[in-house]
């Protein structure tokens, strides 16, 4: 690589470091994990950066990288169990209150997260990161078939069986159950 490809390479990373850390962290749901899921992206990101069609949407190109890392990232944290952290993923959707809500809103909206991320460590790792994508990230279906290499079909049926999960979970809370 010349150095015009590196610095604009480094370009690149400036412009997306934060969307990509952002994905990470909801799909691994743990601060330490999602520096190391960016920077395995950012890694084959460059490594095959010649690769890159010009005429395809950057943004895309760089969340298939993000999520393939996080994909093997999840999938070998479930082989290898001792290496879950306790951090939950909610402490990542504390961000999105906008507001200066209620005290007793605010207790609400963390048992919901609490509740959310319990069940998000539950999910399949492609539930986890389709329902992240449509979800967190707002990604078309076409986007997240793209983005995580599957049919749409099949993108659909995990973002359905994710959605399913935590509509259960939390309906038996509704119920007191």
């Amino acid at each position: 690589m010349s150095g015009g490809d590196v610095e604009a390479f480094l370009s690149l990373v400036e412009r997306h470091r934060k969307s990509m850390y952002n994905l990470a962290l909801r799909i691994t749901g743990n601060e330490q994990d999602a520096k190391d899921v960016v920077q395995d992206g950012l890694l084959s990101a460059y490594v095959n950066l010649e690769r890159f069609e010009r005429r395809a949407d950057l943004r895309t190109w760089l969340t298939r990288i993000v999520v393939n890392s996080a994909l093997d990232h999840l999938r070998s944290r479930r082989r290898r169990p001792d290496l879950n952290s306790p951090q939950q993923l909610s402490d990542v959707l504390d961000s999105a209150v906008s507001s200066l809500p209620s005290p007793e809103r605010l207790a609400a909206s963390a048992d919901w997260r609490r509740r959310v991320s319990a069940v998000m460590e539950t999910m399949s790792p492609l539930e986890r990161v389709t329902f992240t994508l449509r979800h967190f990230e707002g990604c078309s279906i076409e986007e997240i078939s793209s983005s995580v290499g599957i049919g749409h079909s099949a993108a659909k049926q995990h973002i359905f069986r994710a959605v399913r999960k935590i509509r259960r979970a939390l309906e038996t809370h509704w119920r007191g159950e």
